[in-house]
């Protein structure tokens, strides 16, 4: 449900936001802009130091907040700089072992199970409550962490995070079985009973919205959790979560275990006594993740994997807009986002325009420092993704397609990469076929045959479901008739994608590439 519920967010959020630095079409301080324009500013600027502590960097086992059996701690690191904020609790099996006991004791045996549905809602609307309070904190946490604009993290996510809590504390009390009338003298009636000790495994990308996403809904349900965070980013999920205890959660309902994945993560994967499981991440983890369900107990799995959706542009689409909003859909977040619409195709007719516009506002885009007003984009999350992001845009060039802007790193330490677009992309190039993950615009040109009755849409629905990916897609069109051949018509084997596009709407679909 991912690809749903951030593309409501992107959808949401854009009006609210249209008209500030995050999506400004180069309307920023003469100052800030300079940065954009690949400036060596970053690089030499004096970075802004975060005003917030870090004081939670244990794990969260039975409600208390413990060093590992180990007592092995990891470095997380400020993808400004690459530097050391802080060293975190290096949970691993024996951990995972602990905080799925005390989930298992708090679901069988704790208060958790006895509480109305009314008494849930209410520890996770006041759970919504002090993060609200702690707005500024937490957004600064992430941004530190994680390197996304402090203002994307203020003003977009930690108030969607506090949205969805609320939104699923209200459903506590609204889940509700049926009566059936059956053949015979019989009585026959369902319940939606809580399904026991939830497995979560949160990417980086989103940590603290992930995070939301996961226990939202399993908590509401009455279900008990071990989540690990990613790696990367633990720092906001420790301090939500000890908010989380101080609305008043008992011990072990949440248990919190920061870890690597082939350690932390496979021993939840593979643990005996989790009943179900969550796992957002790389579709190449995912396999390994329902493997190692499947090998031991075959506990259901929720998977939301990678994507490379395709983003089309029709000709008679509003062009500035249609460049606006494939720009956004594709650089937010840096580019780290699943459902970013990351093959651009454009009808021939507008191409050559579109790609000049493209270039141009991927020029104006602002980069620097996330804690700076008005920055667009920060750095790669870490080393591995940064160098990633290059060999990819290294394929570009190396395989013909024409380099319109960006295409190498930005300022001299830390993880920031030029915004860059690509045109003459073909479909069997590495960047139209591979998740990037980054700030790598890839623009396609489609063509369409004219016929007696309808405009001939095959090549670009084609083109556009030839991929591995199965995640969400985005149209650009003022014609009814073609949105609508669109939502049906757009696929992946059995993943099936429903365009909501028309017109002047924000980069949306429903999508699920869930198993």
């Amino acid at each position: 449900m991912a690809a749903i519920k951030m593309s409501s967010l992107l959808s949401r959020s854009f009006t609210s936001i249209s008209g500030s630095a995050l999506l400004s079409k180069g309307r920023v301080p003469v100052a800030v802009r300079a940065i954009g324009n690949y400036s060596t500013a970053a690089a030499t600027e004096e970075l802004i130091k975060p005003s917030v502590s870090i004081d939670y960097t244990k794990l969260l086992i039975d409600g208390k907040f413990v060093d590992s059996a180990s007592g092995k701690t990891f470095p997380t690191f400020d993808p400004r700089t690459g530097d050391v904020i802080a060293h975190v609790a290096e949970g691993d099996t024996e951990d995972i072992n602990r905080a799925v006991a005390a989930a298992r004791k708090a679901f069988d045996e704790g208060p958790w199970p006895k509480m109305t549905p009314y008494e849930r809602s209410k520890i996770l609307l006041r759970f919504a409550d002090l993060l609200e309070q702690h707005n500024d904190e937490l957004a600064k946490l992430e941004t530190w962490n994680n390197g996304k604009p402090y203002e994307q993290a203020a003003n977009i996510e930690v108030p969607m995070v506090v949205r969805l809590l609320r939104y699923y504390a209200g459903w506590a009390d609204k889940i509700h079985g049926l009566t059936v009338q059956p053949d015979g003298p019989y009585h026959l009636q369902t319940l939606h009973e809580p399904i026991g000790v939830c497995g979560q495994i949160i990417p980086w990308n989103f940590p603290l919205l992930m995070l939301a996403w996961k226990l939202g809904p399993a908590l509401a349900c009455g279900n008990t959790v071990v989540l690990k965070t990613a790696e990367q980013t633990p720092l906001t999920a420790i301090y939500a979560v000890k908010l989380l205890q101080e609305a008043g959660l008992p011990n072990g309902v949440v248990n919190v275990i920061s870890g690597y994945g082939p350690t932390a993560g496979g021993a939840l994967a593979k643990h005996m006594d989790v009943d179900k499981l969550a796992f957002t991440g790389s579709t190449e983890t995912g396999k390994f993740v329902l493997r190692d369900a499947a090998q031991s107990n075959l506990k259901p799995v929720t998977l939301e994997l990678g994507g490379k959706s395709p983003f089309i542009v029709f000709d008679d689409a509003d062009v500035d807009q249609a460049v606006e909003l494939a720009h956004f859909s594709l650089f937010f977040n840096q580019g780290q986002c699943c459902c970013a619409g990351s093959r651009t195709f454009v009808h021939e007719r507008v191409y050559d325009e579109f790609v000049e516009k493209a270039k141009a506002r991927a020029i104006r885009r602002t980069v620097g420092d996330p804690f700076k007003a008005g920055i667009e984009q920060g750095p790669q999350i870490d080393d591995e993704q940064y160098n990633k992001v290059l060999k990819y845009i290294k394929s570009g060039i190396e395989s013909g397609a024409k380099l319109e802007t960006g295409g190498e790193k930005f300022g001299s330490k830390g993880y920031f990469i030029q915004p860059t677009v690509f045109s003459d992309v073909k479909d069997d190039m590495l960047i139209a076929k591979e998740e990037i993950f980054g700030p790598v615009q890839s623009i396609l040109k489609f063509r369409i045959n004219i016929l007696t009755d309808c405009r001939d849409l095959d090549e670009v629905i084609r083109r556009a479901n030839k991929t591995n990916y199965g995640l969400a897609a985005g149209v650009f069109t003022n014609n009814i008739d073609t949105a609508n051949t669109l939502t049906r018509a757009l696929r992946r084997e059995n993943r099936r994608i429903k365009v909501k596009v028309v017109g002047r709407s924000l980069f949306k679909a429903v999508g699920l590439p869930i198993i």
